[in-house]
Formats: structure tokens, sequence, C-alpha cells
């Protein structure tokens, strides 16, 4: 195996920059609470384009719960060609918009647009503070220890995946589940030691010819990064579903050749964890990730708000492996670049 792959550097030595983002966000914590105060926001927007709105579904949904208020996902692209489907007529939007580089062609595009029709303020979260994304927020969380060499986003995505739960915890008066974070980084260390092996074992066994990632609430977001990592390192079908719909057709394509993947939670465990048992008696293969008594238990002792970071290194790794097991480069994955630039 080849250690020198950008893209193994960058899933291990993900920990940090979620340290990083951590502290930007407590460092953040005034600015961030007066603008949310002095907005007087009625809705808020996540954006973002690829993994970025993946982040963005999860963001949101984490974001209404410990708010409690409006909090919707939209990719880029739609906020460009159908604003009116997102904006309302009347009162405020506080835009979260969410970038690796900072030079996605759709956030940028979108986001001056609302800038320049007067309909809020925004929060730009970004691996490179200096770019033009950054330069159209009203307040930037720049993480830098995020930044890739890899075109499939892992570490960036993390780091900023992390920011936003802890914009989402310092906006909601959670100052302490903000704290209880500078925790992640060490558990997610263990993680990836502890099951470094089942990722290999699982990603290297190319019998299985199809994976599905499911995931409800804010975890359904991840189980779609998850996936889009399956397809874009190893050109696998791959397919992201919420729990409970997977038994609505999804569950027809399942055979002994199917591994899928629960990212199972506290709160209604029961439900989720019998989905996955049908699946295992039509022959699937079962990956359960959780807090405890699963096939990767985190034992983070964290509350379940702010540890949803934790799905994501074993799953990256195990995309890894399976990348070059195929032959694959996964620093540079077929058709993709590290940035999509249009001219809109």
């Amino acid at each position: 195996m080849n250690n020198n792959h950008y893209t193994l550097q960058e899933i291990r030595g993900q920990p940090d920059a979620w340290a990083e983002a951590v502290q930007v966000v407590r460092n953040l914590i005034d600015a961030l609470k007066r603008l949310w105060h002095d907005g007087d926001f009625d809705q808020v927007i996540f954006t973002g384009c690829g993994s970025t709105y993946y982040l963005s579904q999860a963001s949101a949904s984490l974001f209404q719960k410990l708010t409690g208020s409006p909090a919707r996902a939209f990719p880029g692209g739609e906020l460009v060609l159908y604003p009116k489907m997102a904006y309302a007529r009347r009162g405020q939007t506080l835009v979260v918009a969410v970038s690796r580089s900072g030079t996605t062609s759709e956030t940028i595009q979108a986001l001056k647009t609302f800038k320049e029709t007067g309909r809020g303020r925004a929060v730009v979260v970004t691996n490179y503070p200096e770019s033009p994304l950054a330069g159209l927020g009203d307040l930037v969380v720049g993480l830098p220890a995020g930044q890739e060499q890899s075109v499939a986003q892992t570490r960036s995505f993390a780091s900023m995946f992390v920011a936003t739960a802890a914009i989402s915890g310092t906006l909601g008066g959670r100052d302490d589940l903000v704290e209880a974070m500078e925790a992640l980084p060490g558990i997610g260390k263990r993680l990836m030691a502890d099951y470094d092996n089942l990722a290999h074992t699982l990603g290297t066994n190319l019998e299985l010819d199809r994976f599905y990632f499911l995931g409800s609430g804010p975890r359904y977001g991840l189980a779609c990064e998850t996936n889009l990592k399956m397809k874009e390192m190893t050109l696998t079908h791959s397919e992201p579903f919420h729990f409970l719909e997977f038994r609505h057709g999804p569950m027809s394509m399942v055979t002994d050749t199917t591994q899928i993947v629960g990212l199972l939670s506290d709160s209604n465990r029961l439900h989720e964890a019998a989905v996955l048992e049908e699946m295992r008696n039509l022959g699937a293969t079962i990956l359960a990730m959780g807090e405890s008594n699963t096939d990767v238990a985190f034992t983070s002792g964290l509350p379940e708000d702010i540890r949803d970071v934790l799905y994501l290194p074993v799953l990256q790794l195990m995309a890894y492996y399976r990348s070059v097991a195929k032959g694959l480069d996964p620093d540079r994955p077929r058709n993709l670049s590290a940035v999509v630039k249009l001219d809109l």
C-alpha cells in the first residue's frame, strides 16, 4: 500500500483540524452572538456544493434542533437558479455559506446576489479565509488546518462540519456543548487506530458490489457524504437513504454482495437497528456505527448532538482502502477536479 497518498495522510491527520475548528468558533463566540441577536433573522439557510451541500443538510438539521429557528439547506446552484424557492418575500435571512476552497462559482454567485438584494447577512465557513467567498461574509470562520491536496474532501469536510456544529451550539445558547467538543480530537485518533483493520477488511473486499449508507436526522447529510466518498474514490455503486425510507423500495436491491452502513442514533436506535437486522436477514453485510454496542463503537461519553463527526474517519478509510484495492488513485478521482468553476 502507498502510505504516501495525500488522502490517507489527510484522513489520519484530521483530528488536529477538528481542534482548530472548535478553537476558532470559541474565539468568535461574542461576534457570532452579536450578529445573531442584531440580525433578528426569520430563517437560516446553509449552502454549499457537492460535499458541502451534504454538510449543509446535516448542519441545518442540527441548527434547527439546537436553536429552534427554521433552518434549511440548499445547493449553491439552486440559490442561483431558483432563489424564490429559498427566500421569503419578507424578513431577514442568515446564510451560512460553506466551501473548502472559497472559490466555488455557484456558492460565490449565490452569496453575491443575496448580499446585493439586501436579504440579510452571511457567515462564511471555509478552509481558505482569504478566498473570494470569504470576502463576501459578514463574519468568516477560517479553518486553514483543514486544507487538502486531494480532490475528494475528507479533512476539510470534517473540519468545517465541526465548526458548524460548534456554531449551532453557540447560537443555541449551549456553550457547554462547544466546550465538550474539545474532547473530539483525541477520540477521533483512538477510533482510527482501533478500527483501521476493520476499515481495511471491508474496503478491500471486492466481492461487495453495492453500498448503502443509512442515516436519519442530522446523520442523513453524513450518509450522503460518506456515500459520495465511496462513489468518488472507488467508482462503486453507492446510495444514501433515511433509515425508514430504505424499506420503501430500495431494499429490493439487497443481495449477499451488499454492504449496508448504519449511522445509528441514541434517540431512535430501536427503529434504526430493526432496519439493519431486516437487511442482515436478506443477506447484506452490516456495519453498525454508534456510541456503544455497535461494530464501530465511539464510547465517547459526549452528548449526541456534538459527536456526529465521529462517524466520518472510519468510513473515509474504508473508501480509501477500496480505492487502492481497485487500483485507482484516491487522490485524483476520475473526471473530477478540486474546484468547480462555471461561467455564471
